[in-house]
């Protein structure tokens, strides 16, 4: 690989500072580094972050190669300044054995756009009756960490308890999508004065919170780390709060679009809004602002849940539930955290790169930005704003809430272990 100097960035928003990328490892920091035989990206006015990092993508390979493969979620993850991301269970057949998460990891190593962490299905099946084959993921050439039945809920207590103490053994965690099933049959929206003006079905927020007080207490009762998926509710931000005051080994996650947009869009009736949880109210995204800016919950992490266009372009009670996210969290993240006070360019750093990382066990991402590191890395202009177009993304799906919308800041590089994955903005 050749040289590339990184002139006049500035380091999680601070000085501007060059960086000397030498191979797969930052060599040099400081000012004025000269290198004549490098490759010199001018970067006054630019951010440089350590690579982001995602704890929870859909990248529905196998089995939905329609909706996504690893190889165009992946381009899509180096296009919004990630260079790892861990791949949700819940594909066909579900990842749920040491074969088909070491098919997904060997895809990501394939595809060469950023690093794919398979998570493992907790259940068979994902149906919630017979713990999956933990240990043999973790044992896998994969190295599973984190174990989710995302999309569905680990419902069973007894179950969820078992899963925890198994993952413990090796330092595993279980993510945990929280939504009680009996209170959430039908639901099509936030259990709300919107949803009582259309008529639409409500989705209470105590469906959410009820089982993170449970997991929460089982996590200090057997000693284990629990992560909570998606947080939504100003109340789950209350449990993880308290959960946390008591030294418990708990995390939670919030998406972008729960940062941003309430269930007011609802009253479009535009599928494009309709996810799981579902939006909630202006209270709640307001709470969930302060509680990432407070450390109270962990991280960003994208939900990235691709949609052919069929499963979108329907009556609101047909369609499916999500949204893509990999291209715009960064920007999202800078329009309700940067632009409004709450967090620092450092601060997302933290909790983009550093903590999800942390959470994953993910080595070689999350670093520092210093010399002897990983060359993973990205670099932002802040300055940029412009409106979404679907169109250009590199994901094979279309689905975003944000079409048409403005947003600040733009990923201009991406380096996956000093190798730029996305140069100007587009794919290298």
């Amino acid at each position: 690989m050749s040289k590339i100097l990184i002139r006049g960035a500035k380091v999680l928003g601070g000085e501007p500072q060059d960086v000397l990328i030498d191979g797969e490892t930052i060599a040099e920091t400081g000012t004025g580094i000269e290198a004549a035989d490098a490759t010199v990206i001018e970067a006054a006015g630019h951010v440089l972050l350590p690579g982001l990092v995602d704890l929870h993508t859909h990248l529905r390979e196998p089995g939905r190669e329609d909706s996504e493969t690893v190889l165009t979620g992946t381009k899509a993850a180096a296009v919004g300044g990630f260079t790892a991301v861990h791949a949700m269970a819940n594909t066909f057949p579900v990842a749920d054995t040491a074969g088909v998460v070491e098919q997904v990891w060997r895809l990501g190593r394939e595809s060469g756009y950023c690093d794919v962490q398979p998570v493992g299905a907790v259940t068979v099946g994902l149906e919630g009756k017979q713990l999956a084959e933990l240990g043999a993921m973790h044992d896998s050439a994969a190295g599973v960490r984190v174990f989710s039945d995302d999309g569905k809920c680990v419902d069973d207590a007894v179950i969820m308890r078992r899963a925890l103490e198994y993952v413990k053994a090796f330092d595993g965690v279980v993510a945990q999508h929280a939504q009680e099933p009996r209170l959430t049959e039908g639901a099509q929206m936030n259990e709300g004065v919107v949803s009582a003006e259309l008529g639409l079905g409500g989705w209470p927020a105590v469906a959410e919170e009820s089982v993170i007080a449970r997991d929460v207490l089982l996590a200090a009762h057997v000693g284990s780390r629990v992560h909570i998926c998606h947080l939504s509710t100003a109340g789950s931000v209350e449990l993880v709060r308290w959960a946390k005051s008591k030294g418990w080994n708990v995390t939670a996650e919030v998406t972008p679009h729960h940062l941003l947009l309430t269930d007011e869009l609802v009253r479009t009736y535009n599928p494009v809004y309709k996810v799981n949880p579902p939006l909630r109210t202006e209270a709640d995204v307001m709470a969930l602002r302060e509680a990432l800016a407070d450390g109270t919950i962990d991280c960003v992490a994208t939900d990235h849940a691709p949609h052919p266009h069929e499963d979108k372009d329907c009556e609101w009670a047909a369609a499916a539930m999500g949204m893509v996210g990999l291209e715009t969290a960064l920007s999202v993240v800078q329009q309700t955290m940067v632009d409004t006070g709450l967090l620092d360019w450092a601060g997302v750093a933290d909790r983009m790169s550093v903590r999800p990382a942390g959470i994953g066990r993910l080595e070689g991402h999350g670093r520092p930005v210093s010399a002897g590191e990983p060359a993973n890395l990205t670099l932002v202009d802040p300055a940029y704003r412009g409106a979404v177009d679907p169109a250009g993304f590199a994901s094979r799906s279309r689905n975003t809430p944000y079409e048409g919308r403005e947003l600040p800041g733009r990923v201009t590089h991406t380096f996956l272990r000093g190798r730029a994955t996305v140069v100007d903005g587009k794919l290298a």
